[in-house]
C-alpha cells in the first residue's frame, strides 16, 4: 500500500469514529464540547500534544517490523 492510500486509509478510519460518536452519543458529545470550552488554552493544547503522542506511538507500533 502507498503513503498516500495508507493516509487515505487513516483519513477513513478518522471519520468514521468521529461519525460514530456523533450519530451514538450527540448529547454527551456536545456537553464534553462545552467543557473543552471552558478550559484554559494551554490544557487544551496540552491535552492535543498528549492525544497525538499517543496517536504517533500507536503508528510507530503498528508499522515496526517486530508485529
Amino acid at each position: 500500500m502507498s503513503m498516500w492510500q495508507e493516509a487515505l486509509y487513516a483519513l477513513g478510519l478518522l471519520l468514521l469514529v468521529e461519525g460514530a460518536l456523533y450519530a451514538v452519543a450527540p448529547d454527551s458529545l456536545r456537553r464534553m464540547l462545552t467543557q473543552i470550552l471552558s478550559l484554559p488554552d494551554a490544557q487544551v493544547r496540552n491535552a492535543g500534544l498528549i492525544a497525538a503522542a499517543i496517536g504517533l506511538g500507536v503508528v510507530w507500533l503498528v508499522r515496526s517490523p517486530g508485529l
